[in-house]
């Protein structure tokens, strides 16, 4: 096993990308005058993979996933979803967050809280429901349907946020840190069941975390970030195959020199000159 990596940050993609970033640069006003956070930034997922992005602290990782989903317009640059100008959250792309806590609403049930982004689209109460038990039993909680939020585990929770996502059936899906506020079994748990999903649903998705070994585990691709105003410094091609497992794949010498190798790349960014 081995793996190849496109310095500019673009994938040799030979169909259309489902996301494709273009130049994407987004500066703010301080008080100090204006601070450049995303600086030229190019990037293509393609249809059905899985893209981890990782960089140093506060390299704008979540400025750039909030560009990407249209809750924020980049100063320059441009992202389409399926060749669409993204310029507002789109109908196709579903996130998830990290704060589970928040995205839930406490006073709706677990199947409420999952058929809740199906109301919008108009869809009859029985294919909402029927979609939302399909969603939670492929992330392993049938017969909590009638359970509300606040009578989970964090990691039950986090699963409620990814079977809504599931049951919207979107073209795209971007993850931020989903599972940064759970205990590590419990994140080990979830990197294997978003292996299933993805296989399961052939879905597209854009993770965005902060944890190398979880970069490399569940990744195709890995986007290492530089320090601000940030850039992709390095775009790796994880060739590990689609079936991985905890105990295996992370046992690999291919696994360690990736893991190695993202490192040194974040490392090296941590101590580049920041604007």
């Amino acid at each position: 096993m081995s793996a190849t990596e496109t310095p500019a940050g673009v994938s040799a993609v030979a169909e259309q990308p489902t996301i494709s970033i273009r130049g994407l640069s987004k500066s703010y006003d301080t008080p100090s005058g204006r601070k450049q956070v995303l600086e030229g930034i190019d990037l293509d997922v393609a249809p059905g993979s899985f893209v981890c992005i990782v960089g140093p602290s506060g390299a704008g990782k979540t400025t750039l996933l909030r560009c990407i989903s249209g809750l924020m317009q980049p100063t320059e640059g441009a992202v389409y979803l399926e060749g669409e100008l993204v310029d507002r959250p789109p109908a196709k792309l579903a996130v998830v967050f990290q704060d589970y806590s928040r995205s839930l609403m406490p006073w709706l049930t677990v199947i409420s809280n999952t058929a809740l982004p199906l109301r919008s689209q108009g869809m009859p109460k029985a294919e909402r429901l029927e979609r939302s038990r399909a969603a939670l039993a492929a992330v392993g909680l049938a017969g909590n349907e009638s359970r509300y939020p606040w009578q989970l585990s964090g990691g039950m929770q986090q699963r409620v946020a990814i079977a809504r996502a599931l049951a919207y059936q979107p073209d795209a899906l971007v993850m931020d840190e989903p599972f940064a506020s759970v205990d590590a079994q419990t994140r080990a748990e979830l990197e294997s069941l978003m292996l299933e999903v993805r296989k399961e649903f052939n879905m597209t998705v854009l993770f965005v975390t902060h944890d190398i070994d979880e970069a490399v585990y569940l990744g195709d691709e890995v986007a290492v970030l530089s320090g601000a105003p940030t850039r992709v410094r390095k775009l790796i091609r994880v060739d590990l195959g689609r079936d991985r497992s905890h105990l295996t794949t992370k046992s690999l010498p291919a696994f360690a020199k990736l893991r190695a190798e993202v490192l040194q790349l974040i490392q090296e960014a941590r101590k580049e000159p920041q604007a």
